[in-house]
């Protein structure tokens, strides 16, 4: 699905999206459950013409739904994986995740990519901007390109209105809603959500941001 011109959210993935940017980049930011990278390989050649376009994979956090296929498409692809500085031992097995996020890491164990490098404050890739954005994972990460913001799990869209993941997959819930508040001094056109579909800024974002 095309959101604006040259931003796409894959079809193939439908819970935990992934959003491909076509630029001189070419970024794909997160990777979905695990099991999904032939579909995806194929739906980006279906929009591009080559997965070899792909230079960047940014993830936003260390949740399986984000980094399940973040491997195997860096081999498809050779692109660099960048990563949250606190969530990289999350995803290279140095730590395990806190609560429930432990029992389902015992569950699903995805292959661990070869981390290039992690967000420095302010840092761009292209048209890219790294947003730190704490509170869902310590390390998470929102993307803004020109006028959309990929926010991760930040918060979801759920039916039309926007809330937060429920509180047990939320590292810290207090440093998550003041990484919400940092949303209310961007501007942009189009939220991203991973879970939930995009929605245009208007007065059901307004009206979930004032709370914050």
């Amino acid at each position: 699905m095309e959101i604006i011109e040259n931003v796409y959210q894959l079809d193939c993935a439908s819970h935990g999206h992934v959003f491909f940017i076509r630029s001189d980049q070419g970024i794909l930011i997160d990777t979905g459950m695990p099991g999904l990278a032939e579909k995806i390989l194929a739906e980006l050649e279906a929009l591009d013409g080559t997965v070899q376009h792909i230079k960047k994979i940014l993830l936003t956090h260390h949740d399986i739904d984000h980094i399940g296929n973040a491997k195997a498409l860096q081999e498809a692809t050779q692109a660099e994986v960048w990563a949250p500085h606190e969530d990289v031992p999350y995803i290279i097995g140095g730590k395990n995740r806190p609560g429930i996020k432990r029992i389902l890491q015992t569950m699903a164990r995805p292959p661990k990519p070869n981390i290039s490098g992690s967000y420095q404050a302010n840092q761009c890739f292209g048209e890219v901007r790294v947003i730190h954005a704490p509170g869902h994972t310590p390390g998470h990460t929102v993307f803004q390109y020109r006028n959309v913001l990929f926010i991760g799990d930040l918060f979801q869209e759920v039916r039309g209105k926007l809330d937060l993941l429920p509180r047990f997959l939320i590292w810290d819930q207090e440093e998550a809603k003041r990484s919400i508040s940092i949303i209310k001094e961007l501007q942009y056109d189009w939220i991203c959500p991973s879970h939930g579909m995009p929605i245009k800024r208007g007065a059901v974002t307004e009206e979930f941001l004032e709370n914050y």
